[in-house]
């Protein structure tokens, strides 16, 4: 796991322990929006690196049966 995935989750856990500290409705509603947002950049970066890591692993796959490598 990267170091930018573990912060952005820490960040998004922050911001809803603090939505769920907040007596305002305001304050609450801001803080669960900026935890969707900090968990969305953790998705998206796990989708990422998910992708990357199948990526090389088609790429060593066809190194080993000397095929050609995929583009994509």
């Amino acid at each position: 796991m990267s170091a930018n995935l573990d912060f952005y989750l820490s960040q998004a856990e922050k911001c809803r322990s603090e939505a769920a500290a907040s007596l305002l409705t305001q304050v609450r509603d801001r803080n669960m929006r900026a935890a969707a947002a900090w968990q969305a950049m953790a998705d998206k970066l796990t989708r990422t690196e998910n992708a990357r890591a199948e990526r090389t692993e088609r790429v060593v796959a066809a190194n080993d049966t000397g095929e050609e490598a995929p583009e994509n």
